[in-house]
């Protein structure tokens, strides 16, 4: 057991431990595999209730994600379609999207829970998992681009804090840009404000401002986890249900997407509806056998498939 899993990438995702006949007995989650997985053939003080659980593994499997916040949307949503019996919730973090409001009186960022409906000027980004996190990075995002300061008809106290802070209405277009960029995930206009955010922490340690310094530590971490990679669970739109794709429908079937990789003997599938990566299995295949899955992957998916066959057939070996 321990020789497999040195075979796993100190990187994160998700892993999973099978007993007797094959079944799944626990189903977690690691900001670094090949450790966290470690663990459990070590010191379990922490962790009594799994010492019964781990004398019965047989046999590990893996999944390497992109980032700790794909390898948590991968574990919620695979416990959440199925528990097994020794793991104890489904994921604690609550899904939160973000509401990028460009409207002039009412510009500004906030996390909400849910998408209301369609409003002209309104915006949202997501599926985050944390509603501390987002609150942080939205508060840190705040720090450097001051969207607030640039609506009309704010007070005068505003208006002059906002003169403080070089922001007024003129503004507003180009820090709603920028905050578009951020959240989309372009590599340029993360990094401007990360370094914005590491300068605003630099400047308070350098002034022994110890809290606030670690305050916008603890932003530039979330801003981190909410713009790194993750493509397991995407947005829904409003009008549509989970399980429904862009544009249809509330109620209307949506057909099952595969994604699939075969490495070595393995083929490893994951489904994927609305969305959502729902569910994830491997098998022995010839590689004839496996043709058709493979060609049916999108490309976007290919990539993230078939390091997951190469893992899924290292394991195995």
């Amino acid at each position: 057991m321990l020789a497999a899993v040195d075979r796993l990438p100190h990187a994160p995702g998700v892993y999973r431990f099978r007993g007797p006949g094959g079944r799944v007995l626990y189903l977690g989650r690691a900001v670094d595999l090949r450790r966290r997985v470690a663990s459990y053939w070590g010191d379990l003080r922490d962790r009594r209730h799994l010492r019964v659980m781990v004398g019965r593994v047989e046999r590990v499997e893996a999944v390497s994600c992109d980032s700790a916040h794909e390898a948590a949307w991968l574990e919620r949503n695979l416990l959440h379609a199925r528990r097994p019996p020794w793991n104890r919730s489904r994921g604690e973090e609550v899904p939160v999207l973000v509401r990028l409001d460009a409207r002039p009186r009412s510009v500004g960022l906030a996390v909400v829970h849910q998408e209301p409906g369609v409003a002209a000027g309104v915006e949202y980004f997501g599926p985050y998992l944390g509603g501390m996190r987002a609150r942080l990075a939205v508060a840190g995002l705040g720090r450097v681009l001051p969207l607030a300061y640039a609506a009309e008809g704010l007070s005068g106290c505003q208006v002059d804090l906002g003169r403080v802070l070089g922001i007024d209405r003129l503004d507003r277009e180009a820090l709603l840009a920028t905050l578009r960029q951020v959240l989309g995930g372009e590599a340029d206009a993360v990094q401007r404000v990360r370094a914005e955010l590491a300068a605003c922490r630099d400047a308070a340690a350098a002034a022994l401002a110890f809290e606030r310094a670690g305050q916008v530590q603890a932003e530039l971490e979330a801003l981190d986890w909410l713009v790194a990679e993750q493509k397991v669970t995407v947005r829904v739109p409003a009008g549509t249900a989970m399980g429904a794709a862009d544009g249809v429908p509330v109620g209307t079937p949506v057909e099952r997407q595969d994604v699939a990789g075969w490495a070595d003997g393995v083929l490893v599938r994951f489904e994927i509806q609305g969305g959502v990566l729902r569910s994830w299995s491997q098998r022995r295949c010839s590689q004839t056998a496996a043709q058709p899955w493979l060609a049916a992957t999108p490309p976007g998916w290919t990539a993230f498939a078939q390091r997951n066959a190469e893992l899924a057939a290292a394991l195995a070996g």
